[in-house]
């Protein structure tokens, strides 16, 4: 059976919903590990994975009419900074030539990167559920690989902001600023990175191809590709989540480990460390961390929940420290205190907003140096409010922030 019959007969949708309940059902596996808040934010993130397949590869991946756009609203996939936007342009494979023009308003850093993923030419020929995650070694766009990258440090800008990028497979001819891409890209993603976002003009950037290719209508076997993308992208976001919280940084709560590989592994780009973690802490506790930042452009230290999305209070400026909002000691390191209620020792703080355990990461871009060494401390939080900063003086601290590679 084609594409196009899997389409127009209904089978490329239901392939698509099953491929969505077996993904919902991976929370099966954590068990015990997991509570009833934890279980609501799972259900509710796989619907914004539903959402974030359907933006992606139904209606931005249309060969003839690529787009840079927003990921979804409230979509922080893998500790999405909430200081950082992403913009998006879905690509089918790498064949064509691209040009980005746009303004960087006042953005003070932004980069640009292009990627792939194991995809199939036409996902759409054939069904994906049966094969469950098995299916995820040949098809993934979970799984990213970013191939090209291109900062803002590197391109031009005229006196009013505006600059050009050409993106391709090989360099223009007159000189212009160029993102490579492979012939299996899948996407270019542009991080912008925000410092006080209240105080800054947003950038503005669109895309097109080269060859002025004009749009066509929607084919049968298109949109067969596009609703197999969907499915998986959640099926493997589900199961990302699933391995690096039980086979990996489950295994070493409370601790922050940088990892290239890891990070590299999920269309990370090289221009930061980015440390990875896990957090426990009873409500009648209190997580304490100290580290001194490396000099850098910007840091930002985030909680999240065990699916790696940001706490629910980030919208109103919660749930992370960064840089340049920090309160910082008066030997420059940052003292951040984890718990419900004031701890009373000063320092920054962070509600875990009902949340017990769930994931964490320091992230560190443009920085001179290796990433910095964090100590950590849980205590009852009740001794911490009677005794203050001496009980971590007595306590020996939970020592990470170690590089692996």
């Amino acid at each position: 059976m084609t594409a196009a019959d899997r389409l127009l007969t209904g089978r490329a949708f239901e392939d698509y919903l099953e491929t969505v309940k077996l993904a919902a059902r991976t929370v099966d596996r954590f068990g015990a590990e997991v509570d009833d808040l934890d279980r609501a934010e799972w259900y509710r993130f796989v619907t914004r994975l539903m959402r974030n397949g359907f933006e992606r590869f139904v209606e931005n991946c249309e060969p003839e009419r690529p787009r840079l756009r927003d990921a979804p609203w409230r979509q922080a996939i893998n500790f999405q900074s909430p200081d950082q936007d992403h913009l998006l342009a879905e690509f089918v494979d790498g064949r064509h030539d691209y040009v980005i023009r746009g303004n960087r308003g006042t953005i003070p850093y932004f980069v640009m990167a292009s990627w792939t993923a194991p995809q199939p030419t036409h996902p759409g020929d054939q069904d994906w559920a049966p094969q469950g995650v098995g299916g995820l070694k040949t098809f993934d766009p979970a799984t990213l690989t970013t191939t090209g990258f291109l900062q803002s440090d590197s391109i031009p800008f005229d006196a009013d902001g505006n600059f050009e990028v050409f993106v391709g497979r090989e360099r223009a001819a007159d000189g212009r600023p160029w993102l490579p891409i492979t012939d299996g890209c899948v996407g270019l993603l542009v991080r912008t990175v925000y410092h006080l976002r209240e105080e800054t003009i947003a950038p503005r950037m669109t895309i097109r191809r080269a060859d002025g290719a004009a749009p066509r209508p929607i084919a049968p076997a298109d949109m067969a590709d596009a609703l197999a993308k969907s499915g998986q992208v959640v099926l493997g976001y589900a199961e990302l989540v699933r391995r690096w919280w039980q086979d990996n940084l489950g295994k070493r709560p409370n601790r922050i480990r940088f990892s290239r590989a890891v990070y590299l592994s999920n269309g990370g780009v090289p221009d930061r460390h980015h440390g990875f973690g896990t957090w426990e802490c009873g409500r009648d506790e209190a997580l304490v961390l100290r580290f001194t930042p490396t000099p850098c452009d910007y840091w930002i230290f985030q909680l999240c929940n065990i699916w790696q999305e940001n706490l629910d209070n980030y919208e109103d400026g919660g749930g992370h420290i960064q840089k340049y909002r920090a309160v910082y000691e008066p030997d420059g390191s940052v003292l951040i205190v984890v718990a419900s209620g004031d701890a009373g020792i000063g320092g920054n703080s962070i509600d875990p907003y009902g949340h017990a355990h769930g994931g964490m990461s320091l992230r560190l871009i443009k920085t001179q140096g290796e990433p910095p060494p964090v100590s950590l401390w849980r205590v009852p939080l009740a001794r911490l409010r009677a005794e203050g900063r001496a009980l971590l003086d007595a306590t020996p601290p939970i020592q990470s922030g170690e590089i692996t590679d």
